[in-house]
């Protein structure tokens, strides 16, 4: 009783279209859920996005929960989860796709889930990896280690969602290292990150891991823009 009287005058909202929850609903509504466009891509559609890295960085799988466009229930979230600190839709999400992965055999037997790393100047302005929780679930579902103390980035740059594609490629082109290349050496890595654009920033992660002997690398984001 106490629970639902809390409940009615402290309802929560949907992380998508800002509408109250049912107390049955967790993060986003029935209704949102059924609308979110999902990729598949670790399905039917794998080959699509496996397209925007060829050629420019050697990755096993690629796979993205979601298609972005602008103005949609998907941006909705990642903006709520970005500017607005809200990390539990990067659980939730993490929650989504680690179930998905789970089944399929391209992502058994991942050893770390690494995410993309933001500098120590925007994660102080932040206050958070926006891609942390999101990471930590897909690696328990998966039975992986999440680590994020490996991969950093070098460089301050301005934000991407300012930069036009070219800019984006320089803003990001060796700007991240690798802190300890042993512990990597004959394993399989799972990156993760929110969005994929044009690939640039995650072009430049899998750059930084060629003087790993032996290292595989897929790529798991919660969206892909259309």
């Amino acid at each position: 009783m106490l629970r639902d009287l809390a409940y009615l005058f402290y309802p929560t909202y949907c992380a998508a279209c800002h509408q109250p929850l049912y107390k049955h609903e967790q993060v986003i509504c029935t209704s949102c859920r059924h609308k979110l466009p999902l990729g598949d891509f670790h399905n039917v559609n794998a080959k699509k996005i496996e397209k925007v890295l060829y050629g420019r960085a050697k990755v096993a799988h690629m796979t993205a929960l979601f298609l972005f466009e602008k103005d949609s229930l998907v941006q909705n979230l990642i903006h709520n989860l970005k500017y607005k600190g809200h990390e539990h839709i990067g659980e939730e999400l993490g929650k989504w796709l680690g179930n998905e992965l789970v089944k399929s055999v391209d992502y058994q037997g991942i050893d770390f889930v690494v995410p993309v790393p933001l500098h120590a100047k925007r994660l102080k302005e932040r206050g958070f990896n926006q891609v942390a929780k999101f990471g930590e679930e897909i690696a328990q579902k998966l039975g992986a280690t999440y680590i994020d103390s490996i991969l950093k980035k070098k460089s301050y740059n301005q934000k991407q969602s300012q930069s036009g594609r070219f800019s984006r490629w320089q803003n990001t082109a060796e700007t991240f290292i690798v802190e300890d290349t042993s512990l990597l050496a004959n394993k399989y890595i799972l990156l993760v990150d929110d969005i994929i654009t044009t690939g640039a920033t995650l072009e430049a992660c899998v750059q930084a891991f060629k003087e790993v002997p032996n290292l595989k690398i897929s790529i798991a984001t919660m969206a892909m823009t259309v």
